[in-house]
């Protein structure tokens, strides 16, 4: 039968009394500054941390012993280590045990074992050969539980000094961690640990810092203590240096390239040409002075003292072989100046001038307005927002629309301003910019002309389209669109100076149907100013309603306050729907052509040369006019040859609110002819009306009717008519 070897040993082991984990507070308390960062922040504004207390802080909130770590095979064992034995085949051993006072543990049937300075990796050799005096063919295993614990000292400049109990295999660098590292003065270059009356080590924390160097690390024993000296001495590192921060002298007289080197070194926007080093010594008055010189190798030879402050100026970013080219180009770049370098070897063809926005509007040439905006940048935002929509819905039809596939023809490339191109040229002597402005086209036309500009380092050359720096009317494309009854209509490409005549002979002359005293013809340079006139008229207005409000509110008596009140607010808010339904009004940009009523032939039409975007609308001659307003029956009137306003009013009938005498009529050119218009001696009753005319008949203004108040407003709605072409369509909407 196998001999059974089990025991516990019934004496505690000696438990490790690990050092508790940060309390909050603990964690969150920050070491105050030192003299000597008060001093570089009063002196410079700089508030520089102090070099490696951020790591302390970090590891000290996170560090928490560890009871049972891995051991290494050079640990000596001693009185309070944990062992476990195992052994199978011809005895069967299962033993806990710890080691005693005298460095022995008892193994049942086989006695004592001396483990008292043995290495970890040995144990299991001297008790297999304890086994083997009294067993043969067996196998053994040897492990270390719980460890021994070991009680160290942390004295001196100490964030947290004190008595601390650690596991039996801590390093000076970990007690370090436990105990928070040195304090705000304490020296991080000579942390000493005492053995009895001997330093057996001293570390260098910034060589584990920078370097993770830790061959001064050692492991410690029950009872050493640990010694933060004070700092010998501070210096400022601060500007464009790796690390900007306060460090510790490690000795006096330490080189500026020893401590950039602890630093992290420069960055690569460091100017090494300047460092300015403020210099304390309260041997001199005044006590402060200041060098600037180079970080070559006699520079970084330099020696510090305490209370150095240095400052690595940044690196100015200034090309010194380089020219610029920008602006109407394929791709704006800088390239490396050469000798005898003109403009021409930076812009060697007019292909190079082609831009990117010139490219990808001929790539989008497939693309209609609405693939545009999915193409955007948050289309992947609006497609999940889409998808949600279209729940139950039917699809709207995508496409291009007659006005947007029109206003894409002749935009695919930005057109270049070939007589003007400038070169930038800066004169650091006398720290100036210098134009030279030349032409573009006789450059790459010319190579050996003066156009040709040599180029020097430095050099930025800008090229501009046409809309940067608007060129004459006679060296821009013009693309103009003409519709209606033309043979031909469509888009065309006009020549500099051509007319509507050259145009309606391009698009292949009038057809019979047309009717040329109606024709429409809208710049788009015109309906911008006309918005704007709009927009401004409409503040003026407003502000007039308000007065008017005003004064109104002011001048009501007290007898008749309720019904004042009623007829005011139905005034106001009448006058602000007309205001609002003035708003929405879009201006066209259409010129009136001025020409006579019988005129039906383009020699007739204006001298007017055409600029590009400009639109030309010949309708066929509409066999209707319209009456508006006060009158029994709005209709479409059959027009009949020379028949004049009063016919037309006699035929719809007037209301009893009918002002006849502010009737004015709405004429198919976009002109508007009144009783003021007209002339002071006029009637325009008696005016003969032509195809497609408007005749509009307001309310008198004593009928507060939203109409009639915003006419009283408006003084004059025939001048608000005139001025921004707004058409029938318009007055319908005012009516409304």
């Amino acid at each position: 039968m196998t001999p059974t070897i089990r025991l516990l040993d019934p004496r505690p082991a000696v438990q490790q009394a690990p050092l508790a984990p940060p309390q909050p507070e603990a964690r969150q308390q920050v070491l105050p500054p030192n003299d000597f960062q008060r001093f570089v922040l009063e002196t410079s504004g700089q508030a520089l941390p102090l070099y490696g207390v951020s790591f302390f802080n970090q590891a000290t909130a996170t560090y928490v012993p560890q009871g049972n770590v891995p051991v290494s095979p050079d640990y000596r064992m001693g009185p309070g280590d944990e062992v476990q034995i195992r052994g199978w085949g011809s005895v069967d051993i299962d033993v806990r045990t710890t080691v005693d006072r005298d460095g022995l543990i008892h193994i049942p049937r086989v006695g004592k074992v001396n483990l008292s300075g043995i290495r970890s990796a040995q144990a299991e050799d001297v008790v297999r050969a304890a086994v083997g005096k009294y067993y043969k063919d067996f196998q053994l295993s040897v492990t270390l539980g719980q460890l021994k614990g070991i009680t160290v000292y942390v004295v001196g400049q100490a964030r947290k000094p004190g008595s601390y109990t650690l596991g039996s295999t801590s390093t000076l660098v970990s007690a370090l961690f436990a105990s928070g590292g040195p304090n705000q003065n304490g020296s991080m270059r000579r942390v000493q640990v005492k053995r009895g009356d001997k330093v057996v080590t001293e570390l260098d924390l910034y060589a584990f810092l920078a370097k993770g160097d830790k061959a001064a690390d050692i492991r410690l024993q029950d009872g050493d203590t640990i010694v933060i000296p004070p700092a010998k001495g501070f210096v400022a590192l601060s500007g464009k240096v790796t690390n900007a921060a306060v460090f510790e002298l490690a000795r006096e007289g330490e080189t500026l390239g020893a401590m950039l080197a602890v630093a992290g070194g420069l960055p690569v926007v460091a100017d090494p040409k300047r460092a300015q080093l403020d210099r304390v010594d309260p041997s001199k008055k005044p006590a402060r002075s200041v060098d600037v010189f180079a970080l070559d190798a006699k520079g970084l030879s330099t020696p510090l003292k305490s209370g150095d402050i240095l400052t690595v100026s940044e690196l100015v970013p200034e090309f010194g072989n380089a020219v610029t080219l920008r602006g109407n180009v394929a791709q704006a770049t800088r390239s490396p100046w050469k000798a005898n370098m003109r403009i021409t070897d930076l812009i060697p063809s007019r292909a190079f001038l082609m831009s990117r926005a010139s490219v990808k509007r001929q790539n989008d040439v497939l693309l209609s307005e609405d693939d545009k905006r999915n193409a955007s940048s948050d289309a992947f935002a609006r497609l999940a927002e889409t998808d949600q929509q279209k729940s139950g819905q039917k699809e709207k039809p995508v496409g291009d629309s007659a006005d947007t596939l029109a206003s894409r023809i002749g935009n695919l490339v930005d057109e270049i301003n070939m007589d003007y191109a400038v070169v930038e040229r800066v004169d650091t002597a006398k720290v100036s910019v210098k134009l030279i402005p030349f032409s573009l086209g006789n450059a790459l036309d010319n190579p050996s002309g003066p156009d040709n500009l040599p180029l020097q380092p430095g050099d930025i050359v800008t090229v501009f389209s046409a809309t940067d720096v608007r060129v004459p009317q006679a060296k821009r494309q013009v693309f103009v669109r003409v519709e209606g009854e033309v043979h031909r209509p469509g888009v065309y490409q006009m020549k500099p100076g051509d007319g509507l005549q050259q145009l309606i002979a391009q698009a292949g002359g009038m057809t019979p149907d047309a009717y040329l005293f109606g024709a429409a013809f809208y710049r788009e340079e015109v309906r911008r100013a006309q918005t704007a006139n709009l927009e401004q008229l409409v503040r003026r207005l407003e502000a007039q309603v308000e007065t008017r409000l005003s004064s109104s509110a002011a001048s009501v008596s007290s007898s008749d306050a309720a019904a004042a009140q009623i007829r005011l607010q139905a005034e106001a808010r009448a006058q602000r729907q007309a205001l609002e339904r003035l708003r929405s009004l879009r201006p066209t940009g259409r010129i009136m052509l001025g020409l006579s009523d019988a005129s039906n032939q383009s020699d007739s039409l204006p001298s007017l040369r055409l600029e590009n975007l400009d639109r030309l609308v010949i309708p066929s001659r509409p066999d209707f006019v319209y009456v508006l307003g006060s009158v029994n029956t709005e209709s479409a009137l059959i027009w009949r040859q020379g028949a004049s306003v009063q016919d037309y009013l006699d035929q719809s009938g007037l209301t009893g609110g009918a002002d006849v005498g502010e009737s004015f009529v709405l004429r198919s050119d976009g002109s508007v002819m009144s009783n003021h218009a007209s002339g002071w001696f006029s009637n325009i009753r008696r005016f003969k009306v032509m195809p497609g005319d408007v005749i509009v008949l307001p309310e008198k203004t004593d009928h507060e009717s939203a109409w009639s108040l915003f006419t009283r407003s408006a003084k004059d709605i025939t001048q608000i008519i005139y001025q921004f072409s707004l058409g029938a369509a318009a007055i319908k909407t005012l009516r409304d």
